[in-house]
C-alpha cells in the first residue's frame, strides 16, 4: 500500500462545514464511510474541532492535511498562532473548552508542534473496520 495524502486550506469565510465536506470526500475514497463509519465520524468531529479552534483562537485560516500511511490516518491542522493549546478542564455549564478533551477521547494519538509563525495539531486514527456480515453456508443436500 502506498501512502496517500491530501492538503487544502480553509479561510475563515469557508469554515468548518466546508472542511468537513472536503474531509468526508477523502474518507469516501478510502472507503472509511462504509468500512469504518465510527472512525470516519470521529475524524469528521476532530476536523470540526481543530478548524473551529484555528478560526476562533488563532483568528486565521486553517491548513488541513490528511495523510494515510496504511496504518494511521494523520489529520493535521495548522494555523497562524504559535501558542500551543493547553488542555483544561471545562467549567460546569461552559459551552466551550472541550475540544482537546474530545480529540483525546476519539483519536488513537495526538500531538501539537509550534513553528515560526504558527502551530500544527495532528491526530492519528486507525480504522476500526465494520465486520462483514456472517453468511451461513447452505447445508449440503
Amino acid at each position: 500500500m502506498r501512502a496517500k495524502g491530501w492538503a487544502t486550506s480553509f479561510p475563515v469565510h469557508r469554515g468548518v462545514r466546508e472542511a468537513r465536506r472536503w474531509t468526508a470526500e477523502r474518507l469516501d475514497s478510502l472507503q472509511w464511510t462504509t468500512d469504518a463509519p465510527d472512525t470516519a465520524h470521529s475524524v469528521l468531529l476532530t476536523v470540526s474541532e481543530l478548524v473551529t479552534n484555528a478560526h476562533i483562537h488563532a483568528r486565521s485560516g486553517a491548513g488541513l492535511v490528511l495523510t494515510w500511511d496504511g496504518r494511521c490516518l494523520h489529520v493535521s491542522v495548522a494555523d497562524a498562532d504559535p501558542q500551543l493549546p493547553a488542555p483544561r478542564a471545562p467549567s460546569r455549564g461552559a459551552t466551550s473548552g472541550r475540544g482537546l478533551a474530545i480529540i483525546d477521547a476519539l483519536a488513537d494519538a495526538w500531538d501539537a508542534h509550534s513553528f515560526h509563525g504558527g502551530k500544527t495539531i495532528t491526530a492519528c486514527f486507525r480504522p476500526r473496520m465494520t465486520p462483514a456480515p456472517h453468511v451461513d453456508e447452505a447445508p449440503d443436500a
